[in-house]
């Protein structure tokens, strides 16, 4: 787990690095496409082809549609926000879906995990800062929109995974995404530049990889204890910003950061045993 965040990380520095050249739904496009061959072949070496066209195509059309949002959305605040300050926000993710389960699945979430959640949500305001003289902006309402995409396809897989195999719902996500990113880039579409082929190329493969690695880890480890690893995501976002880009998250963002990630960590200590998230990572 530790491993796949690490390369999740790497991943997003690299779309980071893409945003500041290219249009969001463009970065969402190579994402799909650069990781697509390698995690077909890992589908079929793994599955066959079959599981993967025996599938429930109304909710992987669904999550394509989340996924190009989701992705875009994540892209164009990565251009404006640090890599620590967009993971901040979007930790707020495994809270949304606990609060989406009661509508979406009927399940049952007690006033200690309400408490919980509205806590993260006070720290995702902490991180924003919506005041007159806060750092509020659109990049980091696309966050929360990503995020809130991420949290509704969560809910999906929970509903795939009862006929669905792990891999089909990947290879369709990026599928989906890459066909439905690159038709909306397609008229604003740039020229790929010789220097950023080798970026393109590494997301593919540490995305590739970083996949691999997460499911191995649910399919191993009790999902309760290495779920919380996630939360290192914020250690590689910190070091990649200040090696990378020469940037520091400030005393407010790490209070919030704080907050969200106690919320976080409580909700996992009450859901102890029970699904968390999916064995996928956008």
């Amino acid at each position: 787990m530790l491993a796949a965040v690490a390369l999740f990380a790497l991943m997003d520095a690299g779309l980071k690095t893409l945003s500041a050249h290219y249009p969001p739904f463009q970065v969402a496009a190579l994402r799909g496409l650069s990781s697509l061959p390698l995690v077909l072949g890992w589908a079929l070496w793994t599955v066959g082809w079959r599981p993967l066209l025996r599938v429930r195509w109304p909710l992987h059309l669904l999550r394509g549609v989340l996924g190009v949002g989701m992705m875009a959305s994540f892209v164009y605040a990565l251009k404006r926000l640090p890599l620590s300050t967009a993971y901040s926000i979007f930790f707020v993710a495994p809270l949304l879906i606990t609060a989406l389960s009661v509508p979406f699945l009927g399940e049952k979430v007690g006033p200690r995990r309400w408490t919980a959640i509205a806590i993260g949500l006070l720290g995702v305001l902490v991180v924003l800062r919506p005041t007159g003289a806060g750092m509020l902006s659109w990049a980091g309402v696309a966050v929360l929109g990503a995020a809130l995409a991420y949290a509704v396809s969560a809910i999906t897989v929970r509903v795939l995974a009862r006929s669905d195999s792990n891999q089909a719902m990947v290879v369709w996500l990026l599928a989906l995404m890459a066909l439905g990113a690159g038709i909306l880039a397609w008229p604003a579409w740039q020229p790929l530049r010789a220097e950023h082929v080798g970026v393109v190329a590494a997301i593919g493969v540490v995305g590739t990889l970083g996949q691999y690695a997460i499911t191995e880890a649910f399919r191993h480890g009790e999902a309760s204890l290495i779920a919380p690893l996630e939360y290192s995501a914020l250690i590689w976002g910190v070091a990649l910003d200040l090696a990378l880009w020469g940037v520091l998250p400030d005393a407010v963002t790490w209070l919030g950061a704080a907050i969200i990630i106690a919320s976080g960590l409580y909700l996992l200590h009450r859901e102890k045993g029970r699904a968390h998230l999916e064995a996928e990572h956008p």
